[in-house]
């Protein structure tokens, strides 16, 4: 094993954890935490060791993310077998352009069935208990993956690498985006507007409001980005739509209960 390329991209992707996930904490669970604490999803703050665990299983995750770009594209006996192509003008800018969107709902379909084979009984505790000790999640959650879950959700990697052509730039523009759309799914506080979850296309796209149902109900909802199979598949909660309504038209009130720790 190159150590040293490992160590790089160690350092690569922690930096991006921290600094996203980072600064999506200090802004809503700091800075503005009093102000906005009305718009909490779930109207109630997670405790320290709560983030402190988060931090602990994400930190694990981010090592286990790293090793499948070490072994996929470092690799001289594996590399020249994969997908990936260095020359934009191989496949053309059309498909370069088309790519990024063909990732997300390759990604979105397998997490989506990968995520409902760790809730059945057998598979929960060893895979998924872990990630749903966040039943309140913050930013932070956004990795907290048991490692066996992490291996799971690291896959995606090589699936990419064995299926379609993918240049560099969709990597990076993948890995960034994802671990964005992620910790927004975790937040804790919903951004898209009013009406976005009965809107022509908003009824498709995956909410923090959602992700955050499924954390408190540990069930349903299981897309990602989408959330097509929910609807497909009828995993959808019920009350999605009303939940969403009722918590992007809150009014600002005073609940001293809702800035506890």
């Amino acid at each position: 094993m190159n150590w040293g390329k490992f160590t790089w991209l160690l350092l690569d992707n922690a930096d991006k954890y921290f600094l996203i996930a980072g600064q999506a904490f200090v802004v809503f669970y700091i800075l503005l935490r009093k102000k906005i604490s009305y718009k909490k999803i779930q109207q109630r703050f997670p405790k320290p060791k709560d983030y402190g665990r988060e931090i602990f299983f994400s930190t694990l995750s981010v090592i286990i993310f790293s090793f499948p770009p070490l072994l996929m594209l470092y690799s001289d006996s594996i590399r020249p077998h994969t997908t990936f192509y260095k020359n934009i003008s191989e496949y053309g800018w059309l498909y370069a352009v088309l790519a990024f969107p063909l990732m997300l709902l390759i990604h979105d379909t397998y997490f989506y069935w990968l995520h409902r084979l760790m809730h059945h009984p057998k598979l929960f505790k060893l895979f998924h208990l872990v990630h749903h000790k966040s039943n309140n999640p913050s930013p932070w959650a956004a990795y907290a993956f048991h490692p066996l879950e992490a291996v799971a959700e690291s896959l995606i990697f090589v699936i990419f690498l064995f299926t379609i052509p993918v240049h560099s730039i969709h990597l990076t523009l993948f890995f960034i985006f994802s671990l964005i759309y992620n910790v927004y799914g975790h937040l804790g506080f919903e951004l898209y507007p009013k009406g976005f979850s009965n809107h022509l296309l908003g009824k498709w796209i995956n909410t923090s409001v959602s992700h955050n149902m499924h954390h408190q109900y540990f069930k349903g909802n299981y897309g990602l980005y989408f959330i097509i199979w929910d609807r497909l598949m009828g995993t959808l909660n019920t009350n999605y739509n009303d939940t969403f309504q009722e918590v992007t038209s809150r009014q600002k009130i005073t609940n001293p209960e809702i800035c506890q720790v």
